[in-house]
């Protein structure tokens, strides 16, 4: 038992490796002086950085990025809490089949996902712009969304929804008052980790932007140049960083929720 231990040590520490070396190696090159992408390091500059700024069609791409991962992550998460209430609330004929169908695309190649969206947009005749990359997005965001808001809306004690009743709040005014609030930090999960995936995400931009380029397929054009590497490494960084602060502060808005209905904690994102 022993020997298995220390091999499956041995195996987590390669996995981590394997798995982080790349991430650890971006910030690197991102501050090393030199166009060419190799060891040893020639020096440390924040040029790459700099290099950003002038940068016209990088900007072009932020802004549709952000204005796609905003309205993603806030569509996604809308009808996340439609969804999740319910199923955790409300029993109904094709529950079970319905909610599989809404959360496939969790399953489903994104490949095949942008292309069956690709072939059905052009076939009704709708030109591709940065709104249907939006729908794209949220199609991939919502179970997730789904997944985050199930969980918030399951630990939330329905004596509390019940005693609203009996006090005499409708339906509607006590989920304002009593469930929304109890379910926020759920909601600001969904609508972080939404915006994180929809910000990195590439195959469905790529086959749905048309002429508007996001950021990641921005970045895979520019791949091409060999001059604008470290530049696009610098880039990588920040959105490395970027990330990791937002997966961080939805696990804690996430545990930040667990504790505040008194729900077990069954794994988080980190």
């Amino acid at each position: 038992m022993k020997g298995q231990g220390q091999g499956l040590r041995l195996y987590a520490i390669l996995y981590l490796i394997f798995l982080y070396a790349p991430i650890v190696l971006l910030p690197i090159f991102a501050f090393n002086d030199a166009t060419i992408i190799s060891f040893p390091l020639r020096g440390f500059t924040t040029q790459w950085f700099a290099a950003l700024t002038d940068l016209p069609t990088l900007h072009l791409a932020l802004k549709n990025s952000l204005i796609i991962a905003v309205s993603s992550s806030v569509l996604a998460t809308t009808l996340g809490i439609f969804a999740a209430r319910a199923s955790t609330r409300y029993e109904f004929p094709g529950k079970g089949g319905l909610m599989g169908l809404i959360m496939l695309p969790l399953v489903l190649p994104e490949v095949i996902v942008a292309m069956s969206l690709l072939m059905v947009l052009l076939g009704i005749g709708i030109n591709l712009a940065i709104w249907t990359v939006i729908l794209g997005h949220t199609l991939i965001c919502t179970p997730f969304a789904i997944a985050i808001l199930s969980a918030a809306f399951q630990s939330l004690d329905k004596s509390l929804e019940e005693a609203a009743y009996d006090l005499g709040e409708s339906k509607l005014s006590t989920f304002r008052l009593i469930t929304l609030p109890l379910v926020m930090p759920g909601i600001i999960s969904s609508l972080l980790i939404s915006f994180t995936i929809s910000l990195d995400e590439f195959i469905i931009a790529f086959f749905l932007a048309g002429s508007e380029p996001t950021l990641p397929v921005y970045i895979y054009s520019q791949l091409r140049f060999p001059k604008q590497i470290p530049a696009i490494m610098a880039l990588g960084t920040i959105l490395v960083a970027l990330s990791v602060l937002l997966l961080t502060i939805a696990e804690y808005f996430r545990r930040r929720g667990l504790k505040k209905t008194g729900a077990k904690d069954t794994g988080g994102f980190l």
